[in-house]
């Protein structure tokens, strides 16, 4: 008897204990980037975290730089599922150390891939166009939708983080003594369509990209060569930062990609902190899933549903059997 009233106290505090920290966890805000893959992971996210750890997660807008320095200054959104963290690593390193924030995970597990790319087509017909050299060399193939006198780079969106760097290197490989003028596409949506449009007429195209990315698996690059190697200091003292005047040619680092909450989360949420550690994606997953999701013209909250439903055997690795029996049960009354 004495034994079978321990194994009874002992599971009700177990019960009473798990309880206690999924009500811990309480109302959670998600930052929902701007992009693909960092609104299907912040989806994906929202629904474990409810349906798994009985949060009252909540999604709001975001974009690298502003969200950044939200969580660092004011504690807000709890989480920053897809932080591209080369863009204010300074800043993100001095919150930890200030208690501020914590990187919790690492979100892409290949890193985040950016350059300046070209359509293979036009490798194919001339590989010099694979190098920097052969670029400048051939800079009126490169024609300006506005200025005949001018060549076309297609940059970063304002207000991206990828803005900075992207002009800066445009600076240290002197592209504008070649005639080339950066132009700005206005929004995610309209440097994906210069690429698309591009391809479809078998036209010149120069500009920024990353990956993953559904463009670059639908659409063969070729990531251009500066000549340089990769300098990681340089890019992280001078290339990210928008008040080096002296900048050098270098090639894009893979940039590290983590999820990042506030520390107040983190210790308030261990079960989910755990989650977040464990979450994670190669590019090649990830290509697959944004291919996909262009394909369906699948918005985030519905790519979730196909998500856990058809790659089980990835999710399930990420969270305990108690938790994912509870997210299954939540797919399964859809």
């Amino acid at each position: 008897m004495r034994k079978l009233l321990t194994s009874s106290l002992l599971l009700a505090c177990s019960s009473i204990s798990t309880s206690a920290a999924a009500s811990e966890c309480g109302a959670v805000t998600i930052a929902d980037m701007n992009w693909n893959s960092a609104t299907l992971i912040a989806n994906i996210d929202r629904f474990i975290l409810e349906h798994g750890y009985d949060c009252d997660a909540e999604l709001v807008p975001g974009d690298t730089m502003p969200t950044g320095a939200a969580m660092i200054e004011k504690g807000k959104p709890d989480i920053a599922p897809e932080f591209w963290s080369n863009a204010m690593k300074p800043a993100l390193d001095k919150g930890v150390e200030e208690g501020r924030v914590h990187y919790a995970g690492v979100t892409l597990s290949d890193g985040g891939e950016e350059g300046f790319w070209i359509p293979a087509y036009m490798v194919e017909k001339d590989p010099t166009l694979a190098t920097i050299a052969g670029i400048k060399a051939n800079a009126k193939l490169f024609k300006h939708p506005e200025d005949p006198s001018k060549s076309a780079f297609m940059g970063c969106p304002a207000g991206w983080n990828c803005q900075i760097s992207t002009s800066q290197l445009f600076d240290a490989l002197h592209l504008a003594d070649s005639g080339f003028d950066l132009i700005d596409p206005g929004s995610g949506a309209g440097l994906s369509g210069s690429i698309a449009k591009a391809y479809e007429r078998k036209e010149a195209w120069l500009g920024y990209y990353w990956a993953p990315t559904a463009v670059l698996g639908k659409y063969k690059m070729v990531k251009v060569d500066f000549g340089s190697g990769v300098d990681e200091k340089h890019f992280k003292e001078c290339i990210t930062q928008n008040d080096c005047l002296t900048p050098k040619p270098t090639m894009y680092p893979p940039s590290a990609v983590d999820s990042v909450v506030t520390e107040e989360f983190a210790k308030r949420a261990p079960q989910v902190l755990s989650y977040l550690s464990s979450r994670s994606f190669t590019n090649a997953q990830m290509n697959t899933l944004l291919a996909w999701m262009e394909d369906e013209q699948a918005e985030g909250e519905y790519a979730v549903e196909y998500f856990l439903k058809n790659h089980e055997d990835t999710w399930t690795k990420w969270v305990d059997v108690s938790t994912a029996n509870k997210i299954k049960k939540a797919l399964a009354e859809l």
